[in-house]
């Protein structure tokens, strides 16, 4: 089954790109806006409109197979690629992917995927949500011209098991993170809030008091709300590296000793706290993570520690791996480029122990979301952000019916 036209179409992700630097350098936070000057190149303000690009395979037997580019909200920072402007790499995909992909045969996922990742163009690699988007497509097509579903065409390619139970679903709140947060209680979320902790003054505190009153306020409501006892959710918090900020980078005693005091007031829940520090660059953040995650372990605190920022790649995810550097590595979807490399990314933590957080960002499309929930569900992540947007109702409906659709399907085929 051959491929015979690549179309493009210019689209909105579920929410922003913001830029992280001038947030954490407190540009000011009202409603829906922010004001402020723009710190990072690219940005004409400090939120604006997510976009993104639909490429769209068509089949020589007339079906059309679908992938969505898209980047994240925080672009640009984070040793991550800049802004991704639809207008500036519509031109790009005609012009450089559409000639490589008409005409190849579609039957095969990681072949073309592979391919269109590795290839550079004046001695770059292209730009990851390109990367991202057309390799969702080349999987959509493989699955469309084998007639399986996108998770068995993983499954073959990579030598795995499809799921035959779902994956944690985490839910993210944005801003939102009390309303929010009991969306998440009476749906259920497996893992929750995000609660975007991104400045010290307004949501950590200067001494953390106000993340500590926010996780006790977290703990009383699920106790108040749930509708059983089973239910027992994980706390995973996001504090975009302003634990690092207020005890210092390499204060691991003092950082402990906050996470144990949060620890003591999630209970009778389990914590993760993401990103404590963000020390600017890859090495250095590594080494951070790791004697971080080795003195809570030393000490017993059994909070999890979650990298984000500067654990980029696949070459990138494979390092804090090795070195052990958090207990926990998100996978964040559209840094690794082609969706090849998620694959193998939460194939390689499983098989050094370390969590495999397949997440992303709000920032993306319901496209998205939905090839990323079946290369989750072929790879046996542990867990799986509920995206795009910040709403949290619309996130966990696609990831989860989509994980639903590929339970029914299966154990509908399983029966034939």
């Amino acid at each position: 089954m051959k491929i015979i036209d690549v179309i493009c179409a210019k689209g909105r992700t579920g929410f922003f790109f913001d830029d992280q630097r001038a947030i954490k350098a407190g540009a000011r936070h009202e409603g829906n806006a922010y004001f402020g000057a723009p710190m990072t190149d690219g940005f004409k303000a400090v939120r604006q409109p997510g976009e993104a690009i639909s490429v769209m395979l068509l089949l020589e037997d007339g079906q059309i197979a679908q992938g969505d580019c898209a980047a994240v909200q925080y672009s640009g920072c984070g040793g991550r690629d800049p802004l991704f402007l639809a207008d500036d790499f519509i031109p790009v995909i005609e012009q450089v992917i559409k000639p490589m992909l008409v005409g190849k045969e579609a039957g095969a996922f990681r072949p073309l995927a592979e391919m269109i990742d590795r290839y550079e163009l004046d001695g770059k690699r292209l730009h990851t949500a390109l990367r991202y988007g057309v390799t969702q497509a080349i999987l959509d097509a493989a699955a469309k011209a084998s007639h399986r579903l996108m998770c068995e065409v993983i499954a073959d390619e990579y030598g795995t098991q499809v799921n035959d139970h779902p994956i944690p679903i985490f839910s993210q709140s944005g801003d939102d993170r009390y309303a929010g947060t009991d969306k998440m209680i009476l749906k259920g979320s497996d893992v929750l809030p995000h609660a975007l902790i991104n400045n010290v003054e307004e949501k950590l505190g200067k001494q953390g008091e106000l993340l500590k009153e926010y996780v006790g306020w977290l703990r009383d409501r699920i106790l108040q709300l749930r509708l059983s006892d089973d239910y027992q959710p994980i706390f995973h918090i996001d504090v975009y590296g302003t634990i690092g900020l207020i005890f210092g980078n390499n204060n691991y005693p003092a950082m402990a000793d906050y996470l144990a005091e949060l620890e003591a007031m999630a209970k009778p829940f389990h914590l993760r706290i993401e990103g404590p520090m963000d020390v600017g660059e890859r090495e250095g953040q590594m080494i951070a993570l790791r004697e971080l995650r080795r003195t809570l372990d030393e000490r017993g605190i059994g909070v999890e520690i979650v990298a984000d920022e500067w654990c980029n790649t696949l070459e990138d995810i494979r390092y804090f791996a090795d070195n052990k550097a958090g207990h926990m590595l998100q996978i964040k979807t559209p840094d690794l480029g082609g969706i090849n490399n998620i694959a193998e990314a939460v194939l390689y933590c499983k098989s050094k122990g370390i969590g495999a957080y397949q997440g992303g960002t709000c920032n993306e499309t319901d496209r998205s979301a939905q090839v990323c929930t079946h290369i989750a569900m072929a790879t046996d992540a542990d867990q799986i952000l509920a995206k795009p947007g910040m709403g949290v109702d619309e996130g966990y409906m696609i990831v989860y019916n989509e994980m639903q659709r590929i339970l029914a399907l299966r154990a509908a085929k399983a029966r034939r």
